[in-house]
């Protein structure tokens, strides 16, 4: 019986882990594509905001902090530096 045991015990074990490590491989695919489309949104918003307040040549202060925190999340999704030099021009910006 012992032998039994520890027979099927050496076979399911790489089968278990194999398939435990398949699963933590598709979540990391998954919150990689998720973590992409939110950096993506993030940055379609942030030129909208630059392009509405920089012809304004003025930015309410709820509008700023919505900039900051959108900013900050955007730089620690890995944004690139296109958004570095926006975000420049809106602190620039006369706040209202």
């Amino acid at each position: 019986m012992n032998e039994f045991l520890m027979t099927t015990y050496t076979i399911s074990l790489p089968l278990v882990l194999g398939y435990i490590i398949w699963i933590l491989k598709e979540q990391k695919k998954i919150r990689s594509a998720n973590s992409e489309g939110t950096k993506c949104l993030l940055r379609v918003k942030l030129i909208e905001y630059h392009d509405k307040y920089t012809e304004k040549k003025a930015i309410p202060s709820y509008a700023l902090r919505n900039w900051v925190e959108m900013y900050e999340a955007y730089k620690r999704l890995g944004g690139n530096g296109m958004i570095e030099g926006m975000d420049r021009e809106i602190h620039e910006l006369r706040i209202i």
